[in-house]
Order: C-alpha cells, then sequence, then structure tokens
C-alpha cells in the first residue's frame, strides 16, 4: 500500500498543471452583507483626541468623544466609502465629519489589501439649544482642519491595520487531513459593483506540505448571477471542478486506500469457487483491500450532487503477508449531502445509488461474496475522512449562519450557497 501510494503521488506530479490561473471558488459580499451589525451598540476604535487638535485652541480640550453616525457604503468600479461624524467635547460642541474613501490591492505576497484612495476632514461648530432658539435664521461655520487633517487621516488610514490582519487570514492554509492542506487563493482585487463585492478564488492543495498540480478544468468558472431579491449577505460559488480537486487530492494523500474485513475465510470461498481448494490448504480469513484505478469525479446535477468512484478491489488474505488471489474493478456512485457548519463544509456520502463490477464470467457469484462489505465500508471510510469538514473561505472572528444550500446544473455547472449571515 505505501508502494501504491508514492506511486500515486509520483503519477500526479504528470498532470499538466493550469497553464494560466483559473478561478474554481469565489464569493459576493452584498450590500447588506457590507453595513451588517450585530444588534446593540457598536462603534470603531476611533482616534485618541486627548490631547488638542491643531484646530482647536489650547483653551479647547476635547474632554468626549461620541460617535454620531457611521456608514460604510459601495463606490461601483472603485472601492468603499467611510463616513464618520463625530461630536466633539468642547465649547461650543464641534462635528468632526470624515468621508474616506477605499480601494483593495494585492500585495506582492498575495493578500488582499485596504488602502486609503482619499480622505477629507471637516469640522462644524454646533449650536447650542439656547443659541439655536435665539438666531434666526439659524447657521453654523464650517472649517478646513488645515494641517490638523493630515493626522486625522493618519489615524483613519491606522482603521485598516486591523481589517488588513484579517484579510490576511483568508489566505492561510487550512487543514483537511494530517497530511493534506487546502488553500484558498485570490486571483486579482476584488471588484466592486452595485451588487456588491465579488472576488474569485483558485484553491490549492499540498499534501505532505508539496502542492500538487491538479487536472485543468473543462469547464471556465465564473460567479453566478446575484439575486437582487435575495436577503443574503454573502454569496459563495463552488465549481463541480472544486470537488473533484478536492477528492483528487485526498486520493493523492492515501486518504481512501483502504482494507476492508471480510466474514469470508477460504474456505466459504473455496465452496463457491473451485479452484480456491487447491490454493490454501488450511482455513484462511479474507480480506480485501480497495485502491483507485483512477480520480474520484463529482457531479453536479439539479438539485443534488453525487460522487463517482472507480476502485479495484483485490481479494486475498492478511496473514502473514496480504497475498491476493483475485482482483475486481468496481464502480461506484454516491450520493453527496452536504451542510454547513461554522466555518466549515460538511461532506458526507450517502447509501451507494450504483455498484457494479467488470464483466467476468462469475459477475453474480463475486457480487454475492464480495461487493456487501464494499457497499458498507467505503461510504463509512470516505465519512471517517471527511468527517471534520472542509473549511470554508473565511477571516478570523467570521462564521456562517443560517446557511441555505443550492445545488444547480447550469452552463457553468457552479454550485452556490446563499445565503450565509455573518
Amino acid at each position: 500500500m505505501a508502494k501504491l501510494r508514492t506511486l500515486s503521488i509520483l503519477l500526479s506530479l504528470l498532470v499538466p498543471a493550469h497553464p494560466t490561473r483559473s478561478p474554481d471558488c469565489g464569493g459576493i459580499l452584498t450590500p447588506s452583507g457590507l453595513s451588517y451589525r450585530k444588534s446593540g451598540p457598536r462603534s470603531p476604535t476611533l482616534p485618541s483626541v486627548s490631547q488638542p487638535l491643531p484646530f482647536c485652541t489650547g483653551r479647547n480640550q476635547i474632554t468626549s468623544v461620541k460617535v454620531a453616525e457611521l456608514s460604510l457604503s459601495l463606490i461601483p468600479d472603485a472601492g468603499l466609502r467611510l463616513s464618520i461624524d463625530v461630536d466633539l467635547g468642547v465649547t461650543p460642541v464641534m462635528r468632526l465629519s470624515i468621508l474616506a474613501d477605499f480601494h483593495v490591492e494585492m500585495n506582492p505576497e498575495g493578500n488582499l489589501e485596504l488602502v486609503t484612495s482619499a480622505c477629507k476632514p471637516t469640522v462644524e461648530e454646533m449650536q447650542s439649544t439656547e443659541e439655536t432658539e435665539r438666531s434666526t435664521p439659524q447657521f453654523s461655520l464650517l472649517r478646513d482642519p488645515g494641517n490638523g487633517g493630515k493626522k486625522i487621516c493618519l489615524e483613519v488610514s491606522k482603521l485598516l491595520l486591523s481589517p488588513n490582519e484579517r484579510l490576511m487570514s483568508l489566505t492561510a492554509p487550512f487543514p483537511v487531513t494530517p497530511s493534506c492542506q487546502v488553500q484558498y487563493v485570490p486571483l486579482a482585487a476584488p471588484m466592486f459593483s452595485e451588487q456588491g463585492i465579488t472576488i474569485s478564488l483558485q484553491t490549492t492543495f499540498q499534501v505532505a506540505g508539496m502542492a500538487i498540480p491538479l487536472p485543468i478544468s473543462p469547464v471556465p468558472f465564473s460567479m453566478p448571477e446575484p439575486v437582487s431579491s435575495s436577503p443574503s449577505h454573502l454569496t459563495l460559488a463552488f465549481s463541480e471542478h472544486f470537488y473533484t480537486s478536492l477528492f483528487f487530492a485526498l486520493e493523492i494523500a492515501g486518504a481512501f486506500n483502504m482494507t476492508i474485513p471480510s466474514p469470508l475465510t477460504t474456505a466459504t470461498v473455496a465452496q463457491k469457487i473451485t479452484q480456491m481448494g487447491s490454493l490454501f490448504q488450511e482455513e484462511q480469513p479474507v480480506v480485501l483491500q480497495a485502491v483507485f484505478r483512477s480520480s474520484p469525479r463529482v457531479v453536479l446535477e439539479e438539485g443534488k450532487a453525487a460522487l463517482k468512484l472507480f476502485l479495484t478491489v483485490h481479494v486475498g488474505t492478511g496473514a502473514p503477508a496480504f497475498q491476493s488471489f483475485l482482483s475486481v474493478n468496481v464502480d461506484m456512485s454516491a450520493g453527496l449531502v452536504l451542510s454547513v457548519a461554522s466555518t466549515r463544509m460538511m461532506i458526507s456520502a450517502a447509501s451507494h445509488r450504483e455498484l457494479t463490477t467488470d464483466s467476468l464470467r462469475q459477475d453474480d457469484l463475486l457480487e454475492e461474496l464480495f461487493l456487501p462489505p464494499i457497499r458498507e465500508a467505503v461510504p463509512a471510510q470516505m465519512n471517517g475522512v471527511l468527517s471534520e469538514g472542509i473549511f470554508l473561505p473565511h477571516i478570523s472572528s467570521f462564521t456562517y449562519m443560517d446557511v441555505n444550500i443550492v445545488i444547480h446544473k447550469v452552463r457553468k455547472k457552479t454550485f452556490n450557497l446563499p445565503p450565509c449571515y455573518i
């Protein structure tokens, strides 16, 4: 089995890599997701203003800071706009308004990074209630903070440190099994539109610390059109190729190579296959070993997903070392059940849909003898490997809630997860 695994890894290196980097999954953060706020007050950490700002006189010490309004909006084809109104505890009361634009870049390390495009602070003197009752018409005085604006904008740029640290966690490698890791790599800076922020990702897998080349996707992937009536905060889409690549990586890692116990012995097999009697003088337990003769394949259909398995089952005895006396090719098709828990997609193989052997004279006999344990053991082994789930693209301090999973078979074969709430 160890030799087979080594050979499998070496053969995988002969599979041609992607000639160009292409996405196999992605996500759309909608405007409602962008403006999502947990219940209760939620104020940002604002610049320290315990010292008088340059646009205030020395006697106008700022004693308090109160966020009056905060909003974050999309600028199509550009980026984000942050608007903050802050009431400063001075006499007279002043309102500091900050309008800052951001865009997203890819840094040399391949991480996404929020960068300030523009920043404009203004100050407005607010009249007290008594002053507004005595004055007609009401008015206020707008000021340009001058050099103080540079300090404010510098502090605003510091507010991006925490979001950028979280964006870096998007590209962190996540474990699938002890020897296999998955990583979601952005291919370009996100696209900003009225529908939301769209990001395209390429999945990469590492086995034993080495990146493995994946088969080339036969169908180009692109994000599905967002549904304007959907209340979702985030829509994720995964291609058919994503799932096939996942099972390919697990196959290369040897996660699905399995030894299957059997209730049979050489004596009981000899009752059905008379030639067996001359091979084994003493009764020995029969053991099955299953390996992939070609990579698993996932097929997305409307409303359902199917896993196609192409196995070679070696039948033999296990003592003192495995000795095969019969091999049979077995093709299986199992339904996939998908769900989401926290930041992981849970995948399990349902009961088989089809299970066939290759064309041998003893087909019916082989099915009677060997297929029952295969039917039970193969899905159980796969479910054991997948029991921890597969990490979805996410940043730190993030979880998926109220997830609705929809599987579509469309021209570009995408798999959607709407909606996901942060």
